[in-house]
């Protein structure tokens, strides 16, 4: 769990995307994190205090003057054990009175006085989003060095659609997750391959293979996580595109070779090939379905090699440092090492491709020149954040620290 150990001072403010907040302490809990509520009085017009308290199992503070606390310093004592306070969601209202240091009820107090990071997801209009002291104050509040988590565009509770929409909960986690997580590559520029390739037969059939691209995807994510800017190409996949990820989606291996090519240059430092990428393509593929009543016979499809994304990428003049995943079937470290030689790349992450694709977990063994390191069997999550740690160390120190 992602949070684990985290304690996290949840605010909510008076909009009608509180309801959201209620799922929000749920995905919370769910990622590890221990929540605690603290709401306005206009929160509480949306959503009542018992609500949360029966999910957060936290008593829910919305008084200024609760004497539950001893000292009756509820505003100092409910964020000294916080790992980080979240506003979600954060009114135009309540944006106004943190750019303005207003204290004048128990969550801007608490705002004021806390010594922990504090994140803000807007919820609003999206007129009012956009007036001119709504923009002000959330200029203010990034120059304090307030963290905003969007907001999003999409449909309004007004009817209207817009930017101003909070973030779902699952996504304000995902920004929470990769505020936390130590930004080994700040500064970094990847591009990874994902999912299998798609080579047709004709125009309903086609050679593919089992990969469902989640190991990928969860080295996107992790790289992410890191700081790094990523870029994320991805084979025939239902997966969702990663939080702050920019995607591009192809089907063949030429396909994903082209993408490749185009998001490594200019600039890329990292290329990390997860993608189980198909050796050959059918060169007398048809442009109709191949009917077996028409035809007669068994079709006789013919073969040509598909270009080595791999190679071709760790081929490049100045090319980013190249990382790439082999899916074997026995024998992990000798043709995992065969396999990087022939590559020219100095890292290799090994895998037995039966015992992982579709699933959640994975066993990796990096290989380089200096032997092999197995990583052992766990999440593709886990494994994807180790992954990032062991290239993060292999490449050298970020090009930009972040502050946090």
């Amino acid at each position: 769990m992602e949070l684990n150990k985290r304690h996290i001072v949840l605010g909510v403010t008076g909009g009608i995307a509180a309801y959201k907040a209620a799922e929000l302490v749920r995905e919370l809990q769910r990622a590890g994190a221990t929540v605690q509520v603290v709401m306005t009085r206009a929160a509480t017009h949306f959503v009542t205090p018992v609500t949360f308290q029966a999910l957060s199992a936290r008593p829910v503070f919305v008084d200024q003057w609760d004497d539950r606390i001893g000292n009756n310093m509820a505003h100092i004592e409910l964020s000294r054990s916080a790992d980080a306070i979240l506003i979600a969601p954060a009114s135009a209202d309540f944006i106004g009175k943190l750019a303005n240091g207003l204290c004048d009820d128990l969550l801007g107090t608490l705002c004021v006085a806390r010594e922990c990071p504090l994140l803000v997801a807007p919820a609003m209009n999206r007129q009012m989003w956009s007036n001119p002291a709504v923009e002000r104050n959330v200029a203010q509040l990034r120059q304090d060095g307030v963290t905003l988590l969007g907001p999003d565009s999409g449909d309004q509770a007004c009817g209207e659609i817009g930017l101003g929409r909070m973030l779902e909960p699952p996504a304000i986690v995902e920004e929470l997750v990769a505020f936390f997580a130590p930004r080994l590559l700040a500064g970094r520029r990847v591009v990874v391959t994902a999912g299998p390739t798609y080579e047709a037969i004709d125009p309903v059939r086609g050679i593919t293979n089992r990969s469902s691209g989640k190991m990928g995807f969860a080295v996107a994510r992790a790289c992410r996580h890191a700081g790094a800017e990523v870029h994320l190409v991805a084979g025939p996949t239902a997966l969702p595109t990663p939080a702050g990820v920019t995607r591009s989606d192809v089907q063949s291996a030429r396909e994903m070779c082209d993408a490749a090519l185009g998001a490594c240059a200019p600039g890329c430092d990292i290329f990390i090939a997860v993608a189980a990428v198909a050796d050959w393509q059918v060169t007398n593929a048809s442009a109709r379905k191949l009917k077996k009543d028409e035809i007669g016979s068994t079709p006789e499809l013919a073969f040509a090699e598909n270009p080595d994304i791999l190679q071709t990428v760790a081929g490049l003049p100045n090319p980013p440092y190249c990382v790439g995943f082999a899916a074997e079937s026995e024998d992990l470290a000798r043709n995992g090492e065969s396999k990087r030689r022939r590559k020219g790349v100095p890292l290799l992450v090994a895998n037995i491709g039966h015992e992982t694709f579709g699933l959640d977990d994975n066993e990796l063994l990096l290989i380089d020149e200096q032997g092999t390191k197995p990583l052992g069997r766990a999440s593709k999550d886990e494994l994807a954040r180790l992954l990032v740690a062991e290239i993060a160390g292999r490449i050298g120190q970020p090009v930009a620290e972040d502050a946090k």
